[in-house]
């Protein structure tokens, strides 16, 4: 299994993750709290966490093509509900997961 994760700084991390599950549930399986958000997408994995400070979003997929897939899901769907913040790409920091 492979893992990566990018961290948005941002006063909206929560409203971003309502959006963004809110919106992945019109199509693939989503759980949500108000701080916590998983998406099953066909290639992997989507896993957000917000708090004061910001977004953390978290991929997991079972190879390099699917994890990048599902990295560019989450990336350009934030993009679009974060369009009034001046977003650089995320710097996805990858790690292999036994399991």
């Amino acid at each position: 299994m492979l893992e990566s994760a990018a961290y948005l700084e941002t006063a909206h991390g929560r409203k971003y993750l309502a959006q963004l599950c809110k919106h992945f549930a019109h199509k693939i399986a989503v759980t949500v709290s108000e701080e916590h958000g998983e998406c099953q997408f066909a290639c992997g994995l989507g896993i957000l966490d917000a708090d004061d400070d910001g977004l953390r979003m978290t991929a997991r997929a079972e190879n390099g093509e699917d994890l990048a897939q599902t990295q560019s899901v989450i990336e350009s769907h934030l993009a679009r509900f974060a369009f009034r913040e001046e977003l650089q790409p995320l710097d996805w920091q990858g790690q292999d997961k036994a399991g």
